[in-house]
């Protein structure tokens, strides 16, 4: 990749993986957080400890609404690539979170931006969801339907992202990627994401919580398909007039959507008896009605993914939640 890449929210899931393997191969990195208390500060800086082992990898603790920190740092660095990973995370937002959510995905998305067009950034890589697709979506979800209905605050601001980010490859040429990740999962994932909260659970032997009776499908995808397209993602940036038509995915300026997801969608019913089977453990199981902010189905279509970069997330269910409880029961042995 060469030059130095920032990566936002590199204590978070998706960031600590990414950056990681950055390092890995001999990258530089700088990484920036503001180690948030969302769900346990204690994992943030268990990842960090891992990343602070590689002598590449510098950390700033700061807050991506902070216009001046994000200022500095960008000002300061010369990267190359950025890759935005950082932001209020959650579909379920209760309105006393309302500003929390603006605040981190909108301000400091704009930050971001501003910081990369001042700087000649060669690419920006941002995380887009799923979510924004919304009640109108019919499956597979194409980058290339309209996602106008989104069902969450969440969805509207990570939708609202994608057309910040088109307006600044309009007016400044500045290449950007926007991913929409589908319920990513693994190692050193999500406490509050349901791999993680239901493995945990169910070998506490505690009571888990299906929502919609356990019958929502979502299509998920295992934490190295997904760095491993943010990589072939980011060595690519966009072109002026690439693909000379315009979608709600694509533009004649340097601006591209694309999901990422293992189009393979499988219900929380079936997760809960893959995890119960790995666990060697059956769980207590309660039925909640579906939350507002839920979709029933998310599904991705990737073939945009696979045209280009010539890569699909291909890691089966059974497999990555194999790995996802090695390393859960590795941790928190650990943590004894």
């Amino acid at each position: 990749m060469g030059g130095e890449t920032l990566v936002t929210g590199v204590a978070g899931f998706i960031g600590f993986h990414t950056a990681k393997r950055l390092l890995e191969r001999g990258e530089r990195v700088v990484g920036i957080d503001n180690l948030n208390d969302y769900y346990e500060v204690q994992l943030k800086n268990d990842r960090l400890k891992v990343l602070q082992s590689h002598p590449e990898f510098t950390f700033h603790q700061i807050p991506v609404e902070d216009r001046s920190q994000v200022s500095k740092v960008l000002d300061e660095g010369g990267f190359e690539n950025v890759i935005h990973l950082a932001g209020q995370a959650g579909v379920r937002s209760p309105p006393s979170e309302a500003h929390r959510y603006v605040e981190s995905n909108l301000v400091g998305f704009c930050n971001i931006l501003e910081g990369c067009r001042a700087n000649n950034v060669r690419h920006l890589v941002y995380a887009s969801s799923s979510s924004v697709y919304g009640s109108e979506a019919v499956p597979p979800f194409s980058v290339h339907q309209s996602v106008d209905h989104p069902q969450s605050l969440y969805a509207a601001t990570k939708r609202a992202n994608e057309l910040l980010a088109h307006s600044y490859s309009y007016n400044y040429q500045l290449p950007t990627t926007g991913l929409r990740f589908f319920t990513v999962y693994g190692p050193w994932g999500r406490p509050d994401m349901a791999v993680y909260k239901f493995t945990k659970k169910i070998a506490a032997g505690e009571q888990i919580a299906l929502h919609g009776k356990g019958e929502l499908l979502r299509d998920f995808t295992y934490i190295d398909d997904v760095v491993e397209a943010i990589l072939l993602v980011v060595e690519q940036p966009p072109m002026d007039g690439y693909d000379g038509f315009v979608t709600p995915a694509k533009s004649q300026v340097p601006y591209r959507i694309l999901n990422v997801g293992r189009g393979q969608p499988v219900s929380v019913k079936e997760l809960v008896e893959i995890i119960e089977a790995t666990l060697g453990k059956r769980a207590k199981v309660s039925y909640e009605p579906a939350h507002l902010a839920d979709l029933h189905i998310t599904h991705a279509d990737v073939q945009d993914l696979e045209e280009t970069f010539g890569f699909r997330p291909n890691t089966g269910l059974r497999e990555g939640i194999g790995h996802f409880i090695n390393w859960f029961q590795s941790y928190h042995t650990d943590e004894k």
